[in-house]
């Protein structure tokens, strides 16, 4: 064998594995954004049109999540939280509508105490994507039937149900907001 040959296999396989490895990154790159933002990937690839502009936009929240600055909740702000969502649901009883509008004012609060910019709801989901995509469809729920409340064209159940939506975001927030509480991206 020539050393001219024996140049050019040398070259193909670490042609061959620079192709193989780059591959594997992009895999696990994937399976990480994945893994992290759960059902919010699948929602990010169809808005897109496609998963490398999905993953893009993606990381891009990561940065800008990154640059945040999130607080953690002492247990007393924490409690007292707490005790306003028990009032909300208690007024459920009497007041339907405006428990569902309050929850969703309680539930943007406390986002801003924990350090989420609550400027624009586009945003506000783009942001707590990151941490709280496992129930970022449950805050979509229980926003979209606080907007037709306003209108008066919702019944007792869809604002019931959004109760249970905007409770499931209020306790992975509340949660999440201490030393012990929620997993972090990259733990």
């Amino acid at each position: 064998m020539s050393t001219g040959s024996l140049i050019a296999i040398i070259v193909a396989c670490a042609v061959v594995l620079v192709l193989v490895l780059a591959a594997l990154w992009m895999f696990s790159r994937r399976r990480r954004l994945q893994r992290d933002f759960g059902p919010e990937y699948d929602r990010a690839v169809a808005e897109q049109g496609g998963r490398m502009a999905a993953e893009k936009e993606l990381r891009g929240r990561e940065r800008r999540h990154d640059d945040l600055e999130l607080r953690e909740l002492p247990t007393e702000v924490r409690r007292r939280y707490a005790d306003e969502w028990s009032g909300v649901q208690q007024r459920f009883v009497d007041h339907p509508e405006s428990a569902v509008a309050q929850a969703d004012t309680l539930v943007t609060r406390l986002m801003d105490e924990r350090g989420y910019p609550t400027d624009g709801y586009r945003q506000q989901l783009q942001d707590l994507s990151v941490e709280h995509g496992s129930t970022l469809e449950h805050y979509r729920r229980a926003h979209e039937v606080n907007e037709r409340n306003g209108d008066g064209r919702v019944t007792t159940e869809e604002l019931r149900g959004a109760m249970v939506h905007y409770r499931a975001l209020f306790d992975d927030l509340l949660d999440s907001g201490t030393a012990g509480g929620g997993a972090r991206r990259g733990e």
